[in-house]
Formats: structure tokens, C-alpha cells, sequence
């Protein structure tokens, strides 16, 4: 590598040199015109792209009287900096300017530099950077047309060496896929023959033993089918023992539970366990007897297929299952709406919920992993837990409703949730205190609104209560919100109006850096941004609405004018919702 350098400085040192023939400056262009060629040459052929830019770097100097100050790539950023460059504050200015710049690239602005300037690396993919280079006085054309030809050569040779990376790749790609297609079409032969196996067991109607018995048929390992409280079913294959043996109560809950966590089978000792329902009050197991443990995928293939059809023995149970939330859903619509409290009673008493306490009401959103079907509601049923629910569950204008004793655990229940979504999220929103029935409605408000506005608010919080709103709390709760958006017009209304037309986000990258704590480096990491992009919008602030950002007094006006913003647009979509749920 340094031989090869050294080489093209060789090849390339004819800067012309004052008093000099124009025979001899013609034979010293000529010279750096073929050092350039080879140069040329090598960046073509390399793979490499961090040998290409220090190769191309290393030859500023054998081409012109200046110096390297770095290479800016418009996917990658800075590297080989030199020079101002070094300092993350000049590269973040002249990033700045490159954003203003032409792809033609031109001259470029460093405090105490005499000349600057940025080549584009150019070639048949587009744009890609700059070459930028400095010096303590402007090159001769000829000199700067070498700088150029460098920088494009520079250009074309990173494109090339992507693309070639880019195919190798993709043929690496398709070899792999090809090997798993392979296999997939193995286990898929596979799956089908454990398929057509137990669809026979289930079609015969032979039960826990009969799918047992398949299931042992298609692993070679003793099987075993317990209901819910590990009491032995049916048993196929060797090795069973008398007495079986029965956990605890407690042990057997928590073995369930996280079997149901886990949604696929589980080690227990000597065993691998799966649950046959994904509700474990009513779950039974199908157990693979594995002492040496040696099953592997295609056992635990069979195993979940089992599982899969023992669920169907247990329809009536989910039937049942069915009826309750039915009736929940039925009983919560009535609260929500108002209803006869001692009919409500009565219908809660039967499902198991006492509404002879504080509630509160609870607004629980989820985002579904990838491929579920319906996951949010029977998870956070789930999470109500036990046979007498301590909260009541219903869905509602396309989220669930929960209303739950006053001192409920809502942290507890967003965790108990999110595991039961198998790879999903929810988060949840919690309305205020209500004594009486009659209160409810007020409270499922309330929760909508906290939904609404842990959207805005930092902290990242799953769980927004309605009581530690803060500001938010009070501007919601302003019957008359004319003073409201009046307040929030004459801080605001100036780049309300430039969103509005340009669709811009200066209110939201206001707001945002009020709330950092007027942060450059925060603000930037939260809206994804450069600091530069951030420092030229807080500018473009100043200047459209007139304030400054440095006085405390307009900034704290300012931020309870976002905050106001906010919640006035949160109001607005809680209306919608609250309309939706009712239509719903």
C-alpha cells in the first residue's frame, strides 16, 4: 500500500513552478495527467472502499498546491478528515453548507482558511459527496482541474465497488436461501405427515388417548395429556409410573403461566411441556416424556401440532370463555352509558367483580406482532386473571376497556399484557377516581384523554394516569377553550400558519426542544435530525415568529403554548374517538 502511494507521488509531483517554460509546465501537466491515469487504474480495480478513499486522499497533494480536509459521503459522512475538519463543530458548518450547495459542488467557508473547496464525487449512480480540500491560496485551473478528475475517478470507484460488494452478496443471499428452501421443504413433508396423523386422531374422536397415542407413534417418546391441575388424562408408551406424580397448586400455576409466556414448548425436567389453550385457567398440557434429553425440532414440531388438536377438545370450555366476555362487554357498555345500579350489580356479581368499591376506567391500545390475529383482547383478559376477575374487560371503538378496582396495578397489568402479546406492545391510559357509578363515564373520558396525550409527552412511559397530567390535566379541563387557543395564537400563530402552508414542523420542533430543556444534542436525537438541520429551523423560528428563544419568560410562555397546542389537537381527536366508540 505505501509503496503504491509512493509511487503515484512519484508520477504526480510536477506542480508548476514559477519561471518555468511553458515546454517544461506542459511536460509537468502531461506527467500528473498519466500519474492520474494510473491512479484512475488502481481506485477502478479496488474492492476496497476505505483503500479507495485513501488512496485518492493521499494524492491531493501530487496534483495541487493544497491540502485534504476530509471526504464527505452523503450515506456514510465524514472520514480521512484533516485540518478545520478535525473539529466536529466545522464539519457540522460545513455540512451545513453543503445542504445549500449545488451537486457541482464550489467554494466552501472555514474560519481562518484562505481557500476552501468541495469536489462532487460524481459518477452513473449520482451523487455521493464531496472531496473538500484547503489551501493557504487558490490553485491554478489546471491544477484545480486535476482535483476534479480525482474526485470524480474517487466517485465512480466507490459506486463500483458497492456494486460489485452489493452482488456478491446477493448471490451469498441466494445460496442461503436456496439451503433453506431446502430444509423447508423438508420439515414442510414433515409437518404434513404429523398433520394428516393427528387430523386422523381427531376425526376418529379418540380423545385424550388417541392423540396421545399419535403423538407418541410420530416421536418414539412416552406422552402424556394432564388437565389443568396435572392430574393425569391419557398416557401412551413405556415407562408409566402409579402413582403419577401431581405438583403443587402454586407450582403448577406458575409452570402454566410461563408456558403460556413462552407460547410453545417448554422444559420442565425431564419433560417438554406444551400448553393445549391459550388461556391456562382452562388450559390442559401435553407432556413429551424426555429424561436423556435428546428431542429436538421435529419432536417439538409434533408435540405443538398435538397441542394444536387437543385444543380442540376443549371447545365447550372455550365456549364458555366466549359467553363471559360476551357478557362483560355487555356490562361494561351499561356502565359506560349508565344503567341501573342494582342490575349492574347483580350482572357484575355473577362474572366475579365487586362493584361496591372505587374504580377507576382504563383505555388499553396495542400495536399486534407480526402476524397476529386478535391478540390484545384475550391478553388482557388473560391479565384480569383468576375465575372470579378483579377487573372487567370489554372491547370498544377498536381498543379495550377496563374497569378496575382504584389501587389496580396498572404498571403490573401493561407488563402482563405485553408478554401475553407474544413480541406485541399496548400501552395504556388511566382515567381519574370515580365512587359511584354514575362517575364512570366521566372516568372512561378521562382515560381517553390520558391515551391521547402520552402520545405528546416525553418519558416514554407506557402508562399515562389522568391524575399526573400536570399542565396537560388543566388545559383539558377548560370548559371554554377560547381563552386556550387565543393564548396559543398570539405565541404561536405565525408558524402555525408557515406549517400550514409549507408543510413544515416548526411548532412540533418548538415544542420538542422546549421540552429538552433547549438541547441542541437532544433535540436532534429526538426528531432524528442533524444538528445543523436543527440549528436552521430554530433560526427560521426566531425569524417567523419574532421571539427569542434565549429569554426565559418567552420560553416558558412558549412552552405552555406547545403544550396548549398539543392539547387542544389531542381534544380534538379524543371528540372523534369518544364519537367512534359510541357509533362502535
Amino acid at each position: 500500500m505505501r509503496g503504491t502511494v509512493s509511487t503515484i507521488d512519484e508520477a504526480m509531483t510536477t506542480a508548476p513552478i514559477p519561471g518555468q517554460s511553458d515546454d517544461t509546465a506542459l511536460r509537468n501537466q502531461l506527467s500528473s495527467l498519466q500519474g492520474l491515469l494510473v491512479l484512475s487504474m488502481l481506485l477502478t480495480e479496488s474492492r476496497d472502499e476505505d483503500r479507495i478513499i485513501n488512496l485518492a486522499s493521499t494524492s491531493v497533494r501530487s496534483l495541487a498546491n493544497c491540502e485534504l480536509r476530509g471526504v464527505f459521503r452523503i450515506d456514510e459522512g465524514w472520514t480521512a478528515t484533516a485540518g478545520p475538519c478535525l473539529d466536529p463543530d466545522v464539519r457540522a458548518e460545513v455540512e451545513a453548507q453543503f445542504a445549500v450547495m449545488s451537486e457541482v459542488g464550489g467554494a466552501v467557508g472555514i474560519p481562518d482558511e484562505p481557500w476552501t473547496w468541495a469536489f462532487p464525487l460524481r459518477s452513473l449512480a449520482g451523487h455521493a459527496g464531496f472531496l473538500v480540500v484547503g489551501g493557504d491560496f487558490e490553485p491554478p485551473t489546471p491544477e484545480q482541474f486535476l482535483l476534479r478528475v480525482l474526485a470524480q475517478q474517487m466517485g465512480i470507484a466507490l459506486a463500483n465497488a458497492r456494486l460489485h460488494n452489493r452482488q456478491t452478496s446477493a448471490t451469498a443471499e441466494a445460496q442461503t436461501l436456496n439451503r433453506k428452501l431446502a430444509e423447508t421443504v423438508v420439515a414442510y413433508e414433515r409437518r404434513a405427515a404429523i398433520h394428516d396423523r393427528l387430523t386422523r386422531a381427531a376425526a376418529a374422536g379418540e380423545g385424550p388417548p388417541g392423540i396421545a397415542q399419535a403423538v407418541h407413534e410420530l416421536t418414539g417418546y412416552p406422552i402424556a395429556v394432564e388437565d389443568r391441575h396435572g392430574n393425569l388424562q391419557a398416557w401412551a408408551g413405556p415407562g408409566r409410573v402409579d402413582p403419577y406424580p401431581k405438583p403443587s397448586a402454586a407450582a403448577r400455576e406458575r409452570l402454566l403461566r410461563r408456558a403460556a409466556d413462552e407460547g410453545g414448548p417448554i422444559r420442565d425436567g425431564d419433560r417438554l411441556l406444551v400448553i393445549a389453550s391459550p388461556r391456562p385457567d382452562i388450559a390442559s398440557a401435553l407432556v413429551l416424556v424426555d429424561p436423556e434429553r435428546t428431542a429436538g425440532e421435529s419432536e417439538s414440531v409434533a408435540l405443538e401440532h398435538g397441542a394444536t388438536v387437543l385444543g380442540m377438545e376443549m371447545a365447550r370450555l372455550q365456549s364458555l370463555a366466549e359467553t363471559e366476555m360476551r357478557l362483560g362487554r355487555d356490562l361494561v357498555d351499561d356502565l359506560l352509558t349508565g344503567t341501573d345500579g342494582q342490575t349492574a350489580a347483580s350482572r357484575a356479581q355473577a362474572l366475579g367483580y365487586d362493584l361496591g368499591q372505587a374504580h377507576r376506567v382504563a383505555v388499553v391500545v396495542g400495536q399486534e406482532p407480526l402476524g397476529g390475529d386478535g391478540t390484545l383482547p384475550e391478553a388482557v383478559r388473560r391479565a384480569a386473571g383468576g375465575p372470579s376477575p378483579r377487573i372487567l374487560v370489554a372491547p370498544r371503538g377498536g381498543a379495550i376497556v377496563v374497569i378496575a378496582p382504584a389501587d389496580n396495578d396498572w404498571d403490573a397489568l401493561c407488563a402482563a399484557v405485553q408478554r401475553g402479546m407474544a413480541g406485541g406492545s399496548c400501552r395504556i391510559g388511566v382515567g381519574g377516581i370515580c365512587s359511584e357509578l354514575n362517575e364512570l363515564p366521566r372516568s372512561y373520558r378521562e382515560a381517553v384523554l390520558s391515551l391521547r396525550m402520552g402520545d405528546v409527552r416525553t418519558g416514554g412511559s407506557r402508562v399515562a394516569i389522568f391524575d399526573q397530567l400536570g399542565v396537560y390535566r388543566i388545559l383539558a379541563e377548560v370548559e371554554d377553550t377560547t381563552t386556550v387557543d387565543r393564548f396559543v395564537r398570539e405565541w404561536l400563530g405565525p408558524l402555525i400558519e408557515y406549517d400550514a402552508r409549507r408543510n413544515g414542523e416548526m411548532v412540533p420542533t418548538l415544542s420538542r426542544y422546549l421540552e429538552c430543556g433547549r438541547s441542541h444534542g437532544a433535540t436532534a436525537d429526538a426528531l432524528s435530525i442533524h444538528r445543523s438541520t436543527l440549528k436552521y429551523r430554530l433560526q427560521r423560528i426566531r425569524e417567523i415568529s419574532g421571539h427569542d428563544l434565549s429569554d426565559p419568560d418567552t420560553s416558558f410562555n412558549l412552552q405552555l403554548a406547545t403544550r396548549a397546542w398539543q392539547t387542544l389537537a389531542v381534544l380534538g381527536q379524543e371528540g372523534r374517538m369518544e364519537a367512534a366508540a359510541a357509533i362502535g
